[in-house]
C-alpha cells in the first residue's frame, strides 16, 4: 500500500479540521491544510511519523515553501504542483504570502 499526503496552504486553515483521508484499493492518501508554511513544516513531520512515504504540495508553495519542507523530512519524495503565481493569493506566489 502506497501512503502519500498531499499538503495545502491558505490563510486561516486550521490543520486539526482541514484534513481528509482518502483511500482507495492502491493508494492511501492524506490531504491536510495549513495556514502558514511553519504549521506545513510540522505537519510534514507528522505525516511522516504516521507512515507517510511520499507528500505532494498545492501550488501555493513557492520555492522557499518547498525547499522548507524538504529539508524539514530528509529522504522523503517531495512533489510540488508548480503555479508560482497563484490566482487565489492575488497572482502572488505564496513566498510572497507566508514568508
Amino acid at each position: 500500500m502506497f501512503k502519500c499526503g498531499f499538503i495545502y496552504v491558505a490563510p486561516n486553515v486550521d490543520p486539526e479540521k482541514a484534513r481528509a483521508f482518502i483511500p482507495s484499493d492502491e493508494i492511501e492518501m492524506t490531504v491536510v491544510g495549513c495556514s502558514d508554511y511553519a504549521q506545513a513544516v510540522q505537519v510534514a513531520k507528522d505525516l511522516v511519523a504516521s507512515g507517510i512515504t511520499a507528500i505532494e504540495l498545492c501550488a501555493g508553495f513557492g520555492f522557499e515553501g518547498t525547499a522548507m519542507i524538504k529539508k524539514a523530512i530528509p529522504g522523503i519524495p517531495v512533489g510540488s504542483v508548480k503555479f508560482d503565481f497563484h490566482p487565489a493569493f492575488g497572482f502572488k506566489s505564496g513566498d510572497d504570502v507566508f514568508m
